[in-house]
């Protein structure tokens, strides 16, 4: 054999070598990224906070909704095609009487144009939490309520639907869409342990189902398993 063709096949080896090595890191690198994402962080999400109910579900999401963290921080602006940006907060008086841990308002901005509310409210005190369709209700707002499935990568989720109606001048009508649940930490479902108060709200676009479907992809977005 030459010394030309041992060279020849040397390298043949050393880039064969090379090609499995990169193979097995980018294995590596995914079989990591599955692992992180089954780990992630497991919530107790309900539609209640007062009493359990039957829609009652472990959840898993790959971002922390603790109270030991910041929430701002803990979220991202950018998630999938959504852009947010934090929206000061006015109601300083509800702030005030709620007297929550952390209170977190943002707006996110879908490329087309549509948008939801992101609120969060993240509280060691039951008097924190009430429901939306109170305030609604006491700004002059018709309200109808109910239940919602919301489908994930693994199982489902519910929230209380919130239909909110507020007449305008000439015959003409705003409406709001709503969704939202509470997370506990874990099965005890201890309030002082930290309860977070998840809702997203939004104009109606087109017809109910449609905006609906938006929220439903939005929460999609920061939960991606449950069972019961």
């Amino acid at each position: 054999m030459s010394r030309d063709t041992r060279r020849y096949l040397v390298t043949l080896a050393i880039l064969a070598m090379a090609a499995v090595a990169v193979l097995l890191i980018h294995r590596g690198e995914i079989a990591l990224g599955r692992e992180l994402t089954r780990r992630g962080y497991t919530y107790i999400v309900d539609v209640d906070h007062w009493r359990r109910t039957e829609r009652e579900r472990a959840v898993q999401s790959p971002y922390d909704f603790s109270l030991e963290r910041n929430l701002n921080d803990s979220l991202p602006l950018t998630i999938g095609e959504w852009q947010g940006r934090d929206v000061p907060l006015t109601n300083l008086e509800a702030l005030i009487l709620l007297e929550p841990d952390q209170y977190v308002q943002r707006l996110y901005t879908l490329p087309n144009g549509r948008y939801l509310w992101l609120s969060l409210i993240g509280s060691r005190k039951s008097k924190s939490f009430h429901s939306p369709q109170i305030c609604y209700t006491a700004d002059g707002w018709s309200t109808d309520a109910s239940s919602e499935a919301i489908p994930l990568k693994e199982g489902e989720i519910y929230a209380l639907r919130l239909v909110a109606t507020k007449p305008l001048s000439e015959g003409f009508e705003t409406r709001h869409v709503v969704l939202y649940f509470y997370l506990w930490p874990n099965t005890a479902r201890d309030n002082s342990q930290g309860l977070v108060l998840f809702k997203t709200t939004s104009p109606l676009y087109g017809s109910l189902e449609e905006t609906l479907e938006m929220h439903k992809a939005f929460i999609r977005q920061f939960f991606y398993r449950a069972e019961a």
